[in-house]
């Protein structure tokens, strides 16, 4: 039905075009592909085990995948965690006993694995332990964080890393003179506009190409000259549409602006860092992680309720996946920024961690210590009060040591705090 695809490929993108088509073709990634590595000599003797390659964008997991299509005796079927669910997991596993049953292996590449949620990898996990099926799974986020234990287990893990620069710059170049990419125009390009396609892919050679076809395309509108030439300037116009570059130090303070948002309240705000973060794939659960210590830290007592809700926003994810985890991130960040604010209890530990690391070590009042301790003094004639024994449930005695007296805890008046405030004042007059 579609065989002629195979016959004329000139549609595609320039970045599948010029997909290596063999292990040495691969750029980068001797860490894993040279030939003395574990990898490379199950690929080239065909003994595939379930695994699962992780790391950056446009570095050569998907390619890798298809050349093993391509050498392998093995059937090979091909999923996306995006477009897939559990019943085409069952069709292929299905496919795949049938396969086992007339003596023939069948490999499953699962695209994007870390879409996957927690029943959907479950699926997975009987056909890849008793052999039905050998799982070969692509990542950009960290499988420790995305996959469960259960399927970890079961496979190996093989890092792929960012490219060199030298690699790009070698991508780019052949493929201005492959034909599968713009060999067979008559075109050049400057030494400078190479180094800025370079520099804005970030070790992504598929956005290399991307970039490069992209400065053809343009310089096919704007030239006039018989000899095209693809010039700095081009690539600067093609490069300025970048849409997000989330490096380390972007990911950091994309953060801390979304976190900054919530506790000053601007709701506006952190509902667009956060569609920043997840637009750049940015791990859901950890902006989640970091909701949870904003609950506790900046919302605190002032209501209580938030803690609960902001951590059950990990176990929501969890459970639904993504992208529809994007609308209960989306629900918690109002919420949270909505919420009255008081650190209180953030200063109230900080203040007595401070104290402990200057060397305020305080004895314990005998009463207060365990029975059976060695430190116990049995014939001490002060007595432990039971507070349920007096009225209002509330008793005065030391709980630190006798004549010191500490003030850690400054209640806001605000939010629920506000109730809280009323209750401590009145309990400090009953106790002090």
């Amino acid at each position: 039905m579609f065989d002629f695809i195979e016959n004329d490929n000139s549609f595609l993108p320039m970045a599948e075009r010029m997909r290596p088509t063999s292990i040495d073709e691969v750029y980068g990634q001797k860490h894993i592909l040279s030939e003395n590595k574990t990898l490379r000599k199950m690929i080239d003797k065909d003994k595939i085990t379930s695994m699962v390659f992780f790391g950056p964008p446009g570095v050569g997991k998907s390619t890798v995948a298809s050349i093993i299509a391509k050498k392998t005796k093995s059937e090979y079927i091909k999923l996306n965690a995006v477009l897939s669910n559990v019943s085409e997991i069952r069709e292929a596993i299905k496919k795949a006993e049938k396969n086992l049953a007339n003596s023939k292996k069948t490999i499953l590449f699962i695209d994007e694995i870390h879409r996957f949620n927690k029943s959907q990898q479950d699926a997975l996990l009987p056909a890849v332990e008793n052999g039905t099926i050998i799982l070969i799974g692509s990542t950009t986020q960290n499988p420790y964080f995305y996959l469960t234990n259960a399927l970890l287990s079961r496979i190996m893990l093989f890092e792929f890393r960012n490219l060199e620069d030298s690699d790009i710059k070698e991508a780019i170049i052949k493929a201005v003179s492959d034909k599968r990419g713009l060999g067979e125009n008559d075109i050049a390009i400057e030494d400078l506009a190479v180094d800025l396609i370079v520099k804005y892919s970030h070790g992504d050679v598929r956005k290399a190409l991307t970039y490069l076809e992209a400065a053809f395309f343009v310089t096919q509108i704007d030239e006039t000259k018989e000899k095209l030439t693809i010039t700095e300037d081009i690539v600067k116009d093609v490069t300025s549409k970048q849409i997000l570059n989330f490096d380390e130090d972007e990911h950091y303070n994309t953060i801390s602006a979304f976190i900054k948002s919530v506790r000053g309240s601007d709701t506006n705000a952190a509902i667009y860092y956060l569609a920043r973060m997840l637009e750049s794939g940015e791990d859901p659960r950890y902006i989640a992680r970091r909701l949870c210590i904003l609950a506790s830290e900046d919302i605190g007592l002032a209501e209580p309720e938030a803690i609960n809700i902001a951590s059950s926003l990990i176990n929501i994810i969890e459970f639904i996946g993504m992208p529809e985890g994007r609308i209960p991130l989306a629900e918690v960040t109002i919420y949270l920024s909505l919420c009255p604010k008081s650190n209180s209890a953030y200063k109230a530990i900080d203040s007595a961690i401070r104290d402990i690391r200057n060397g305020e070590l305080y004895s314990i009042p005998n009463y207060l210590k365990d029975n059976n301790s060695a430190s116990f003094d049995k014939k001490s004639e002060e007595e432990y009060k039971y507070p349920h024994d007096f009225p209002y449930h509330i008793v005065k005695q030391n709980y630190l040591e006798k004549g010191i007296k500490k003030n850690y805890y400054n209640p806001v008046d605000i939010g629920e705090e506000r109730e809280l405030k009323k209750v401590y004042e009145w309990i400090m007059k009953h106790i002090d």
